[in-house]
């Protein structure tokens, strides 16, 4: 099966060859591919891999050729992984913490987009956070203490609202099971059920995938 990024490099490749048909076609693909690279920027300086590039690859043409220029120029992606969801693919994409809130005024759009340019895989955007371990008594003592949003329970539940998105939470239970286990139950706003429910396969996959937990999405009726 031909994977979207190789299409990409193919149409790309082309484009720059009936353009440029006096020899700069490396040049012209180099440049662009470059400019991809810029809209991915990992930690620690790590190269991106094939797919995440491809992920790039289509976030700047969304810059280039719609009316997210404007939005998409200063923003950037720190990674972006595909899992399986049931029969069916999910993408989930990191962005810098300082820049969620300018995604997400264009998030709908963007999903939308990108789903369109993936085949339909749903697409969930999410915070790049850091998660600082508890500190020991000694360590309470000779440091300042660890801010709350730090913590695993804080990051995790900042997770969920990151991947319902725009639908806020307005209710959650942990159940435990026979065998011990625990699912959390999430509900979500009723009038974002037709905008999301047949995502909620996606939402489960992506949690568990960046958290290792279980959890179970339902949409709360108002009585």
């Amino acid at each position: 099966m031909c994977h979207l990024y190789d299409v990409l490099d193919l149409l790309t490749a082309l484009w720059s060859i009936v353009l440029f048909p006096c020899g700069d076609q490396k040049k012209v693909v180099n440049d662009i591919m470059l400019s991809a690279v810029a809209k991915i920027v990992k930690p620690n300086n790590e190269q991106p891999d094939q797919f995440e590039q491809a992920v790039a690859q289509a976030i700047l043409e969304l810059e280039l050729n719609s009316d997210l220029k404007q939005q998409l120029h200063e923003l950037h992606i720190t990674s972006a992984k595909e899992i399986d969801v049931l029969n069916k693919k999910a993408i989930i994409i990191s962005v810098p913490f300082p820049q969620l809130r300018a995604f997400q005024v264009i998030q709908p759009r963007l999903v939308r987009e990108l789903e369109k340019k993936f085949s339909g895989s749903s697409v969930v955007i999410v915070a790049q956070r850091r998660i600082l371990k508890k500190p020991t008594r000694k360590q309470r003592k000779s440091k300042q203490p660890r801010p709350r949003s730090r913590t695993l329970t804080a990051v995790h539940d900042a997770i969920l609202e990151d991947l319902v998105y725009p639908s806020e939470i307005v209710g959650k239970r942990t159940l435990v099971r026979l065998d011990g286990s625990r699912l959390i139950k999430v509900f979500l706003e009723e009038k974002e059920r037709q905008n999301l429910e047949h995502k909620s396969d996606a939402f489960i996959a992506a949690y568990k995938r960046l958290t290792g937990k279980d959890a179970h999405f339902e949409f709360h009726k108002d009585d």
